[in-house]
């Protein structure tokens, strides 16, 4: 899998940079990290995940809110999530800690943590004011990944994710919908929003010619 690299959510002109394009089924990937460890940066699905062979997970108007007030460091830690669980199409997941690359782009899980979806710590923490943004493939060169059914996913359906404290917060589907990474809606993605609000991101559509899929599969939540 191809490595490639979104930016950061307040990088709003950036709408390509911020599409998930880690998605493909190739070798040779470079290694990473996600919690504690480099992840690969994103390069499919409107933030970080990858997809391979068929549909994939996963980034407009502008929103009328601000963000709220960063918490402190500790508040951070025990609110921070760790698992999240979607019954509807069989996903139960530790989350990885997602952050910047050096070169500020958001990190995004390795080929090998394909089974595994992260959590991009430069959005919102799950339950407070704003979006926070989970990405995860549905594909790559070792098989179907965490994602592989994000497509089948439908309004009302619910996805719960658990904080370090131990604390379950459901978030209720309210649209999903399928992009170009060429014209990702970044600011739909990671902008503000007027409440707590979820984005599961992977990749989908047809491969193009270095392997990678074109478009994006992103899924709105609120809670």
């Amino acid at each position: 899998m191809r490595r490639r690299r979104l930016s950061a959510w307040y990088a709003v002109g950036l709408a390509l940079a911020l599409a998930v394009t880690g998605c493909s089924t190739e070798a040779g990937s470079e290694a990473g990290s996600g919690a504690g460890s480099r992840a690969g940066s994103a390069t499919g699905a409107g933030t970080p995940t990858g997809a391979g062979a068929g549909a994939g997970a996963g980034k407009d108007p502008a929103p009328a809110s601000t963000p709220t007030a960063p918490a402190t460091p500790a508040e951070d830690a025990a609110d921070a999530p760790v698992h999240v669980t979607i019954p509807a199409i069989e996903v139960s997941s530790k989350l990885l800690r997602l952050g910047l690359n050096s070169d500020q782009t958001v990190e995004v899980p390795t080929p090998e943590q394909g089974m595994t979806a992260g959590w991009y710590t430069g959005g919102a923490i799950p339950g407070r004011k704003g979006a926070a943004v989970i990405i995860g493939h549905n594909d790559t060169k070792y098989g179907p990944a965490v994602f592989k059914n994000l497509k089948k996913l439908g309004k009302g359906a619910k996805v719960t994710v658990r904080d370090a404290r131990g604390k379950n917060l459901t978030f209720t589907v309210t649209a999903t919908e399928t992009v170009r990474k060429t014209a990702f809606p970044t600011q739909r993605v990671y902008g503000p929003t007027d409440g707590p609000e979820l984005r599961l991101v992977t990749c989908d559509g047809e491969f193009d010619a270095a392997g990678h899929p074109v478009d994006n599969l992103i899924v709105y939540a609120k809670l």
